[in-house]
């Protein structure tokens, strides 16, 4: 029989924000400018039972308060950015568990953050 190593609960949401990239190479020297995306998340965090003491529907609530109504003005944050802010604000809540956040500019490209509690 398997040992489990952890086990994690995900939820899913999305955010139209705008931001821009003010080093941005010069053949992608658009990004330098205020441009949208569609902020696409995913976050996974460890449950400490198999009877997920955080419910899904609690967490993803919990998770889109955290981000005002409307569209996220987000200065020259990258996704990476944005997910060690948001570590910040779960860890404050869910202190000591492991958490994966990944983000996604249109669902086209984007990052995978894995924070592991010292």
């Amino acid at each position: 029989m398997s040992k489990l190593n952890s086990r994690m609960i995900w939820v899913t949401f999305q955010r139209a924000g705008i931001h821009h990239y003010p080093g941005a190479p010069e053949d992608v020297s658009y990004l330098r400018y205020p441009h949208r995306h569609i902020f696409k998340f995913k976050v996974s965090i460890d449950v400490l039972h198999e009877n997920r003491e955080i419910e899904f529907h609690q967490f993803l609530n919990w998770l889109e308060s955290l981000f005002t109504k409307g569209t996220l003005t987000l200065d020259y944050q990258s996704c990476e950015m944005i997910s060690d802010n948001l570590y910040e604000k779960i860890q404050n809540e869910y202190p000591g568990r492991k958490v994966i956040i990944e983000i996604s500019e249109d669902g086209e490209c984007g990052s995978v953050s894995e924070y592991i509690p010292e």
